[in-house]
């Protein structure tokens, strides 16, 4: 399979896009943002009129979007949709953050359809879109998983195949609920031991050689230290997006989220505030405005 589609080319999308050409695949792109398409082009790979157009052309159809409500709508509901213009017998690999249910949903009407349909969730952010070194969580046949394992790997240094449809977007959500969680303690925790006389470096250094230790800290650590809040590693609304789809999955598997809800509040009330799209650490600003003095 050489002809590979990509629908989306944010940050993510752009990373994936050029390993693809870096790895001599035949890659047309679309995206309703010209720039971001020149972007692409500039690498190497051409651009579709039409998301129809691509859709016809593709053997392997990559989509990276940012919601599930978009996802459905490039693939079932604009006019002569995603679905009605793949051929019988081609893939589609969602590496969209998704909702459980409503990707089992998708997966069953491509089938329908004659398409193979992933979800592939990715976890390492855009400089891991642009290294090719994402972690790749995947979900749908296992019977057909080796047909795409080779077109994975040219933008994932791990590709797990976790289960039937569905299965890559239930590692994605917890994962992330787990990131968000830990950005949420460490701005707590390095703001409480700074106001008791400890700089926050000395904190994150300590942290990390003992049992605190957490990549999150490599991450996202510096912009909570620094007060570095635009510098985007993953944005405040793309996490709050995640963290509501992790709330629908545990309540949907009967889990209590009396520990996960103190996170989305959290998060809720600074996308309230304005930061959307600041890096998710400016959580860590909002509790140093909380400071009682």
């Amino acid at each position: 399979m050489k002809r590979i589609g990509v629908v989306g080319c944010g940050l993510m999308g752009y990373g994936i896009a050029t390993n693809l050409v870096r790895n001599e695949y035949e890659v047309t792109v679309y995206d309703t943002n010209p720039e971001a398409v020149a972007r692409v082009v500039n690498e190497g790979a051409d651009a579709a009129k039409t998301i129809q157009e691509l859709a016809k052309w593709s053997e392997v159809l990559i989509l990276s979007l940012p919601s599930t409500t978009l996802v459905e709508h490039v693939l079932l509901h604009m006019e002569e949709g995603v679905l009605d213009n793949l051929n019988r017998g081609s893939v589609v690999l969602d590496m969209s953050t998704n909702d459980v249910a409503r990707t089992r949903r998708l997966a069953e009407t491509a089938r329908k359809s004659g398409v193979e349909y992933f979800d592939c969730p990715v976890s390492g952010g855009p400089d891991g879109a642009r290294s090719g070194t994402l972690t790749i969580m995947v979900g749908g046949s296992k019977e057909k998983f080796p047909e795409i394992s080779s077109v994975l790997q040219t933008m994932g240094k791990y590709i797990e195949y976790i289960g039937e449809s569905g299965a890559g977007q239930i590692v994605k959500l917890c994962n992330n609920m787990v990131v968000g969680g830990i950005i949420s303690l460490l701005g707590e925790a390095l703001l409480t031991g700074e106001k008791a006389g400890i700089s926050k470096e000395k904190l994150a250094e300590l942290f990390q050689k003992g049992s605190g230790q957490t990549k999150v800290m490599d991450v996202f650590g510096p912009n909570i230290i620094h007060g570095t809040f635009d510098d985007v590693k993953f944005s405040l609304a793309n996490m709050l997006k995640d963290l509501h789809l992790y709330r629908n999955l545990a309540e949907d598997e009967g889990v209590p989220t009396s520990i996960s809800a103190e996170a989305l509040q959290l998060f809720t009330v600074a996308s309230y505030l304005g930061a959307d799209q600041r890096d998710s650490t400016a959580v860590a600003e909002l509790l140093t405005h909380q400071v009682r003095t």
